[in-house]
């Protein structure tokens, strides 16, 4: 009996690591324990981002990205590759931070912040909404920032390509 948990369990682990979710956020079920860490809202916010097709609170749509935008209630940090942002375009307003520096620009002062980003760094309960090109990579640096203390960071999932096609809708 315990090695067929052990067996479910460690099938569990590379799969997740592969997708790259796992931070120290998760909490797994295992037998009568269970591995956990930082709370019960970062554990929804990544199982609802990978194992269900429900939409969580925390998606933001073009319409809403561009109220915020326009009202500047939010931090909006594009999450892909300089490179990327000269290819294809960038959505206006928003600071690039590339993901793989998400985590480690969130915690730089905010002098620090501005000077290497060239944008205001986030309060840790301002609103912060990732983007990127379609909507994978913003929601590994939204779980990266909830695992840091943010308390309302959100995700345009639909990234560059929706808006896009929406702008050119307009």
């Amino acid at each position: 009996m315990a090695l067929r948990r052990c067996w479910r369990f460690s099938g569990l682990v590379p799969r997740l690591l592969w997708h790259g979710t796992v931070q120290s956020v998760a909490s797994f079920p295992v037998g009568r324990g269970s591995v956990s860490s930082v709370g019960r809202k970062t554990t929804e916010l990544l199982l609802c981002s990978r194992f269900t097709s429900a939409t969580p609170s925390n998606i933001v749509t073009y319409k809403q990205l561009r109220q915020l935008l326009t009202a500047q209630n939010a931090v909006v940090i594009d999450v892909r590759e300089p490179w990327e942002l000269r290819d294809f375009g960038s959505i206006p307003g928003t600071v690039n931070v590339p993901l793989a520096q998400v985590n480690t620009a969130l915690q730089l002062s905010p002098a620090e912040f501005k000077e290497k980003y060239g944008g205001e760094m986030p309060e840790r309960t301002d609103t912060v909404v990732f983007t990127c090109l379609a909507g994978i990579r913003s929601k590994n640096a939204l779980i990266a920032a909830v695992s840091l203390g943010y308390t309302d960071v959100q995700d345009y999932s639909g990234g560059w390509k929706d808006w896009e096609k929406n702008e050119k809708e307009m």
